[in-house]
């Protein structure tokens, strides 16, 4: 069944704002405080993370316009360069990529919300309920979710740009900025870590291209959202981590995990620190509701091409219920059973791989179609600027954490066992 054409404009910059938008952006610059030793050279980080996600938009907006259906990089990949390839990125969304990621937000999202947990309460009982109530909303009908994740990414948004102008009002009325540690020589190799984390933080600028298949002029709307919804994300990042950074004391945010919450306490006492845990959980809640409408569209494209059982198609619904149901349950089960903080590092690791491989798939098509046929501002620069930074980004994590490389190498080649025991079964 074709999908129906449910998603504007405004809820594909939304979908992409929910993804981008996590646990990253209130977590990281701490360590990247701690690692490069300047506010400015954090900033820097954040400034040169938005480039790369940016090219990365760009870039992915030339392979939507070519293929307007819903499906991301298996779709990419499958069409341009062998279906096995496609295949291996759709598993890795499967396996992890998207049920991994849910987990953690849902996870995140029920530590901010419930600090100190009754008794009565379970752990894992409000991040699956949280899934859940994603999944309802997402998997009765199409329009109602989208809806229900618009209204919270305005809030979202409005919510930290208030934070903004409160922190700008505290700046202003101080009048300087307070005194920070003297940093050392610059180092390349400590800049270049900082941004693998920063990075991880960006993904999810090509949120859009896993629903093109329901979006109203896909061809469009799809690219416009890339950018879109990149720079708005792009420029709320470094205007909240120079908050973050410049406002408090170097002291009482260097090192911190919770560097938000600690900034927001240096710069506006208890209110603060507990406003920006509000803004926490109400980005968490639209990164799992966005999380759990852009995977199942990747596992119904595999089940129309024959490669997933056709259960996950929209078998006669708008929304694909039974992707998106078994896409719940995969996260609930990693929620009862798992630590996901270790499985993050493997994600970005495989995921990052994947999108570099997609954007290099746009070389492929220029030599097969012609460059005319691209329609990528900056090509073949922007898309070469975004494969050669990622993936050195992803050499960078993988020698830091060398079981990265091993988890992604198991996933190849399980991905590759599941797609033969797959079409063997299809030519059956």
């Amino acid at each position: 069944m074709t999908p129906i054409k449910n998603l504007g404009l405004f809820s594909l910059v939304c979908l992409i704002i929910a993804n981008m938008v996590g646990a990253g952006v209130f977590t990281t610059s701490g360590f990247a405080l701690g690692d490069l030793g300047s506010a400015n050279r954090v900033v820097a980080a954040w400034v040169v993370g938005g480039l790369i996600a940016l090219s990365g938009a760009v870039s992915y907006g030339g392979l939507v316009r070519r293929m307007t259906e819903s499906g991301g990089e298996y779709l990419f990949l499958s069409r341009v360069i062998h279906p096995v390839a496609g295949f291996i990125a759709g598993w890795v969304s499967l396996l992890a990529g998207f049920t991994g990621a849910i987990a953690f937000a849902a996870l995140t999202f029920e530590t901010y919300a419930f600090p100190t947990r009754p008794d009565w309460l379970p752990g894992g009982v409000a991040a699956s309920a949280l899934v859940l109530l994603a999944a309802v909303l997402h998997g009765v009908k199409v329009r109602t979710g989208a809806m229900a994740q618009n209204v919270a990414v305005v809030l979202k948004v409005a919510m930290l740009v208030g934070f903004l102008l409160f922190a700008g009002t505290v700046a202003l009325s101080e009048g300087a900025a307070p005194v920070t540690a003297v940093p050392g020589p610059f180092s390349l190799a400590a800049f270049a870590g900082s941004l693998v984390w920063i990075s991880l933080s960006y993904s999810g600028f090509n949120a859009a291209v896993y629903v093109a298949g329901e979006a109203k002029d896909a061809e469009r709307n799809a690219p416009r959202a890339l950018w879109i919804g990149t720079l708005v994300v792009t420029a709320l990042y470094v205007a909240l981590n120079a908050a973050f950074v410049y406002l408090p004391s170097f002291d009482a945010v260097v090192g911190k995990q919770d560097v938000a919450a600690a900034a927001a306490q240096a710069i506006g006492g208890d209110t603060a620190a507990m406003a920006i845990r509000i803004i926490i959980v109400v980005a968490l809640v639209t990164s799992v509701f966005s999380l759990i409408m852009a995977g199942p569209r990747v596992y119904a494209r595999m089940a129309d091409d024959g490669v997933l059982p056709g259960v996950f198609r929209f078998s006669g619904s708008e929304a694909p219920t039974a992707a998106i149901l078994g896409q719940a349950a995969l996260a609930i089960l990693l929620i009862s059973v798992s630590d996901l903080r270790g499985l993050l590092g493997y994600l970005g690791f495989t995921l990052s791989i994947s999108a570099a491989l997609s954007v290099a798939s746009l070389f492929v098509l220029a030599k097969r179609e012609g460059r005319q046929a691209i329609a990528v501002p900056g090509f073949p620069f922007t898309p070469l600027f975004y494969v050669i930074v990622t993936l050195v980004l992803a050499g960078i994590a993988g020698a830091r954490d060398p079981l990265q490389l091993l988890a992604a190498v198991v996933t190849i080649a399980s991905g590759s066992a599941a797609y033969f025991v797959m079409t063997k079964k299809q030519s059956a």
